[in-house]
């Protein structure tokens, strides 16, 4: 019998051993996983810090050579800013002038071209940037046809100059641009439109606010807008389709596309692939800095 207790109660000191030995581990994991909680969020804090400290360096147009710049890849912007990588100038291309503008938050971008109008909208809804006060450069935008649809783009021409006489450009323009009138007069088409002529295909960047960006799944916005106004006058249907921006010109070229609107300035060099139609907006190039 004290055998037989002897072995019991040696079974009973080892299991409680063993039950301690694999609790502990448990109890100490628990503050281990806090602790890491606890540090994630100082180590975002200490980011955010950390970006909101980076300096601009960039504070007039005569500073940009030498400087790293930000620019959306086969815009003018990215046109200009290659004059200045023989003065020793780096440039950063994106396919989104969104990430080019997250690019320069972070500190990765000294600055960023990019048109006036989308730069508005940008430092809108970041108040740790702005825009300097110097004009980069002044352009006209035009929609892009091939050069072999002389037609297309006489036509379009026709519709764009009725239209700018009767005051339906100037009715798209303020429905996006302007305090008062933003968001008050959509383009409508006119009652009884009908679309003997079939359908037309626009390539655009739907990454352009307030020229051209998505809202929900549509493509909305001022290029938009006034594609839709020319096709209803023409008697055509309008298909919009979304691409990176410089895929536009080689689409209208291949016939993927009919015609390219998505804010594109008329150029030396872009005449030589493309026609374009008349101008239907002066735009003006700027450069975005950190405060």
């Amino acid at each position: 019998m004290k055998k037989l207790a002897a072995v019991l109660m040696t079974v009973c000191v080892a299991a409680s051993l063993m039950a301690c030995g694999s609790s502990a581990p448990a109890e100490t994991a628990a503050p281990a996983t806090e602790a890491a909680e606890a540090e994630a969020p100082a180590a975002e804090e200490s980011t955010e810090e950390a970006g909101s400290a980076i300096p601009n360096t960039v504070n007039s147009l005569e500073d940009l050579p030498g400087k790293t710049i930000g620019v959306q890849l086969g815009t003018t912007g990215d046109i200009y800013a290659s004059d200045y990588e023989a003065e020793g100038s780096t440039i950063e291309r994106f396919n989104k002038a969104a990430d080019a503008v997250q690019a320069l938050k972070l500190g990765k971008v000294d600055c960023v071209i990019i048109d006036g109008q989308p730069a508005e909208e940008f430092v809108a809804v970041n108040d740790d940037l702005k825009i300097l006060d110097e004009d980069f450069a002044l352009e006209d935008y035009a929609i892009c046809v091939s050069k072999d649809k002389p037609e297309l783009t006489k036509a379009m021409n026709e519709a764009m100059a009725e239209l700018k006489a009767d005051g339906v450009f100037d009715q798209i323009v303020a429905n996006y641009i302007g305090d008062d009138t933003k968001g008050t007069c959509p383009y409508e088409t006119p009652e009884g439109t009908e679309y003997p002529n079939g359908k037309l295909v626009m390539a655009t960047n739907a990454a352009f606010p307030p020229y051209e960006y998505m809202e929900g799944d549509k493509i909305v916005g001022i290029d938009a807008e006034m594609a839709k106004a020319i096709c209803d006058k023409m008697g055509y249907e309008l298909q919009i389709d979304d691409m990176e921006f410089d895929s536009i010109i080689a689409a209208v070229q291949s016939g993927k596309a009919d015609f390219g609107a998505a804010g594109m300035t008329v150029t030396e060099d872009r005449l030589l692939s493309i026609d374009f139609t008349d101008s239907y907006a002066t735009a003006t190039q700027v450069v975005i800095v950190r405060k």
